[in-house]
């Protein structure tokens, strides 16, 4: 059954003081019947609740719904919305993670977040091989579930952005309110995943990001997914983070092997170390699902939504990486209108510029 507005109103007033999460929010439904009466609950009564301070009961007493109505006005004008953990809609698996976000804010299609779900991480700072994998595997995975990751600079965004290219879904979860581009460099990104995946947060729309709020975010992308693959990760990255989530989550890891005088993939080779899975192609990863036998290897998909003369290009560099001239010379176009195309595909993570104007595909 759906929230009604008041009370969702409330709930979300309710989550944005500090220290009550969801197990002190359901206490308090569980107490008083709703958020509505908890607010309203004489000071004393909330403050004999385990784990409520008075210095708690006041701040409940104090919240007013108005603010939960704000931040439900501005979901309202960007065509989101708010999900709590009792809503039928809710993502089942996020439900069964030992914190649950208390309220869920989510933007784009949401019929993705119950479906099978993969969550692909690693590296901001990462090599061409892993770019590479990333690529590769989630486009792969992209066929048959959904790809979740945590719409960061590097690895996350060439897995969102690939899955989406391949035709399949994705989910980003964010360490910021919507509203906010970060990093800026993704904006085009941010812009798809709202057209054709989906973007969910704990946080409520304008809130910038800040350090604390990644390693929160983290166990959602873990949460929302069966699987979690590392493709490139130093040791105590942000990404190994993500596989102990998942771990302690209950959920399956796998990791990218790479070379071992690779910084970057000591934290993946570490975990293969301990025990989890090798992730050699989407097939390994899709059977942990349940899925043999639906990821056999497949050249690299053209993304679907590319222009004429993207397409050309994207077609040319299929081989190997080449210079502007000879793109230019191959897709028999104007210079400008090339390095145009050239631009949109780099913002988009679909080419990378190296020295001496020679591109190539991420």
């Amino acid at each position: 059954m759906a929230t009604d507005r008041h009370e969702l109103a409330t709930v979300v007033a309710l989550a944005q003081i500090p220290g009550i999460g969801a197990g002190r929010l359901r206490t308090l439904v569980a107490a008083f019947g709703s958020a509505a009466a908890a607010v309203q609950a004489p000071p004393g009564a909330i403050a004999a609740l385990p784990g409520f301070s008075r210095a708690a009961a006041a701040a409940i007493r104090r919240c007013q719904g108005d603010a939960g109505e704000r931040i439900l006005a501005t979901l309202d004008r960007l065509g989101a919305r708010a999900m709590l953990a009792e809503d039928a809609d809710f993502p089942p698996l996020l439900r069964e993670i030992p914190e649950p976000p208390a309220v869920l804010y989510v933007w784009g299609d949401a019929s993705q977040l119950p479906l099978p779900a993969v969550a692909i991480v690693g590296s901001r700072d990462h090599s061409s091989y892993g770019a590479e994998a990333a690529r590769l595997l989630a486009a792969g995975v992209a066929r048959a579930a959904v790809v979740v990751s945590g719409m960061a600079r590097g690895l996350d965004a060439v897995a969102h952005a690939a899955a989406l290219d391949a035709g399949g879904r994705s989910v980003g979860v964010l360490g910021n309110g919507f509203g906010v581009i970060y990093p800026a460099a993704n904006r085009v990104l941010y812009d798809r995943m709202v057209e054709r995946g989906c973007l969910v947060t704990e946080l409520p729309p304008g809130e910038r990001p800040h350090a604390g709020a990644f390693p929160r975010r983290n166990r959602i992308i873990s949460g929302l997914c069966a699987v979690t693959v590392v493709v490139e990760a130093a040791l105590g990255s942000g990404a190994v983070i993500t596989a102990d989530c998942a771990l302690d989550q209950g959920r399956t890891v796998l990791a990218v092997p790479g070379p071992i005088t690779s910084p970057t993939s000591a934290g993946t080779n570490r975990l293969i170390q301990q025990g989890a899975k090798p992730a050699l192609s989407p097939g390994d990863i899709l059977e942990e699902l349940g899925l043999p036998g639906v990821a056999a290897e497949a050249p690299r998909p053209s993304p679907v939504d590319l222009s004429g003369l993207e397409r050309t290009l994207f077609e040319s560099l299929r081989v190997e990486p080449r210079h502007v001239d000879a793109l230019t010379a191959a897709a028999r176009a104007d210079s400008g209108a090339v390095l145009t195309a050239l631009t949109q595909l780099e913002l988009r993570g679909i080419v990378h510029q190296m020295p001496g104007m020679v591109f190539g595909l991420t």
